[in-house]
């Protein structure tokens, strides 16, 4: 039985609203379980009040960091902080960054170094950089909002389309068989290999399989194996 990975939360409340914390933890659920869930934030200020409810139904630990200095963001610092601090203790082997601030790139990418899963969450203003950092990165409105190819908006969902069919093109003419086909599994991996922020609901889709089936040009088999439960999906160019 494959290991279930130890993933440490750590959440910036300047960045994050609160209407977003099932999702966060929902979503951690399907990489692994939470262990570490934490929050920063400057607690003395009006606006957080409303999180308190949030923070004693899915017990998260409140980091109170107060703003020494005008214009400098101190809740940065402690989450960081907090972050090695955790990374050297040995407990996990993940990480669940969430926020939209380019400021934890560095961090990411440091965890990364040290052999840890990262797994980044932020709303779509998050800069690519961090982005790029994670192994994973998941939009927090995507993830909020159970999205059907209508309700989402059609030029840009075109545009993206694009893009990832050229991608999937090219993944497939690299790593087909002699016949075209290519496993619909390693297809998925390459992609998130390339793209961190790749995820089928942002194209309104629950699953690959069907988001590839809605690319006209490519062609589906699925093949049977020695369990009669399990089918695996082969995916080629149409000709």
């Amino acid at each position: 039985m494959e290991k279930e990975l130890r993933i440490a939360v750590l959440i910036d409340a300047d960045n994050v609203s609160e209407k977003y914390v099932r999702v966060v933890f929902d979503e951690v659920l399907n990489h692994g379980t939470a262990t570490y869930k934490r929050i920063y934030g400057d607690w003395t200020k009006p606006q957080f009040a409303k999180w308190k409810d949030v923070l004693l139904n899915y017990s998260i630990s409140p980091i109170q960091q107060y703003g020494y200095t005008q214009g400098k963001n101190s809740t940065d610092s402690a989450l960081i902080i907090d972050a090695m601090d955790i990374l050297y203790s040995g407990n996990v082997d993940g990480f669940c960054i969430v926020s939209s601030d380019s400021d934890f790139t560095r961090l990411a990418s440091r965890l990364r170094e040290a052999g840890k899963y990262v797994l980044g969450m932020g709303e779509k203003k998050t800069p690519q950089p961090f982005i790029a950092a994670c192994e994973k990165f998941k939009y927090l409105e995507v993830l909020l909002k159970d999205y059907t190819p209508e309700s989402i908006d059609d030029k840009g969902v075109k545009a993206n389309k694009n893009d990832l069919t050229e991608m999937i093109t090219s993944i497939i003419k690299e790593n087909s068989d002699d016949d075209g086909w290519s496993f619909m599994g390693e297809i998925g991996n390459y992609i998130s290999k390339r793209m961190p922020e790749f995820d089928t609901r942002n194209y309104g889709y629950q699953k690959l399989t069907p988001l590839i089936s809605s690319m006209k040009i490519f062609e589906i088999q699925s093949r049977k194996t020695p369990n009669p439960n399990i089918t695996h999906k082969y995916v080629r160019i149409k000709e």
